[in-house]
């Protein structure tokens, strides 16, 4: 059943036979059958059919969550018992914002050198798509935000306060404020980005506009407009630290307390050893602090 279970998770993730057939590497005909043997085990129907696939009966809902508790706990008991034998081991697939990007490595390289028969996996996701990832069991973990917007079933672990910085061709130094920000002709992130909804948020309480004649998700495209003269940009420090940025162009703290980013994790006792190693490591490091 447990093949079967994992099959039909695929089938929900993709909404389609022919690209769920493909992404698990056998015929659709194979899948089709699968999915059949899982109903009759069950006695409920569990997909809409017709000429192509039309989403899961109510009942097909309900068990695509029991599934996923399922095979996730099957693969926790498969990794733990296979940790017995050799130790932490695995690919590990850790999903990461953006702009956590710079300081992933502070997390991953205590891990991986604590563990040398373990591998990371680190995917650019956006907030919403590590929430989802991680219930889908598409991904172990996530480094998102933890104090903007709701993240769904999973246990969060502090890492560090994101802080921000204006970016622009500025003949003064300091700290600046969100009001001066604001009146800044801004190339910004684009709106999928939970840190543009974040930036947005700032601006609008500054009193200022919250919509850019630019925006971009491309950090060389932000920066070649700061580079102009004309544009500034709203970054957070970490990654305005890593950007080689243009002559003449300096980052300036913007005033604030900032925002909370941590560890994600499925809310389930016990973890999947790779991911409770993960936790340790993450729990013993101080230069998040």
């Amino acid at each position: 059943m447990i093949d079967r279970l994992s099959m039909f998770m695929v089938l929900a993730r993709e909404r389609h036979f022919g690209r769920a057939a493909e992404a698990l590497g056998i015929t659709q005909p194979s899948l089709s059958s699968a999915i059949k043997a899982l109903e009759e085990q069950l006695g409920v129907q569990l997909v809409r059919r017709g000429s192509r696939y039309q989403g899961l009966t109510p009942e097909g809902e309900r068990v695509l969550e029991w599934a996923r508790r399922i095979v996730a706990d099957a693969r926790a008991m498969q990794a733990e018992m296979e940790a017995s034998r050799r130790g932490v081991s695995g690919l590990l697939r850790i999903g990461v914002i953006p702009t956590a990007m710079p300081r992933i490595a502070e997390l991953t390289g205590p891990f991986l050198r604590r563990h040398p028969n373990a591998g990371v996996s680190i995917l650019s996701r956006s907030s919403d798509e590590i929430r989802d990832q991680i219930e889908a069991l598409e991904l172990d973990a996530g480094v998102t935000y933890l104090d903007s917007e709701p993240l769904g079933r999973v246990q969060s672990l502090e890492l560090y306060r994101e802080t921000y910085c204006l970016i622009a061709r500025d003949s003064e130094t300091g700290p600046v404020s969100w009001d001066d920000a604001a009146l800044r002709p801004l190339c910004l992130l684009t709106r999928d980005m939970q840190n543009r909804r974040i930036v947005t948020r700032h601006l609008l309480e500054a009193g200022g506009d919250a919509a850019p004649r630019v925006e971009s998700t491309s950090m060389l495209a932000i920066l070649s407009h700061v580079a102009t003269g004309d544009w500034a940009a709203i970054l957070p420090q970490s990654l305005a630290q890593g950007l080689p940025l243009p002559d003449g162009v300096k980052a300036r703290a913007l005033t604030g307390n900032g925002h909370l980013v941590g560890l994600v994790t499925a809310r389930r006792e016990p973890h999947p050893p790779l991911v409770e190693a993960l936790l340790r490591a993450a729990r013993s490091i101080d230069s998040f602090n």
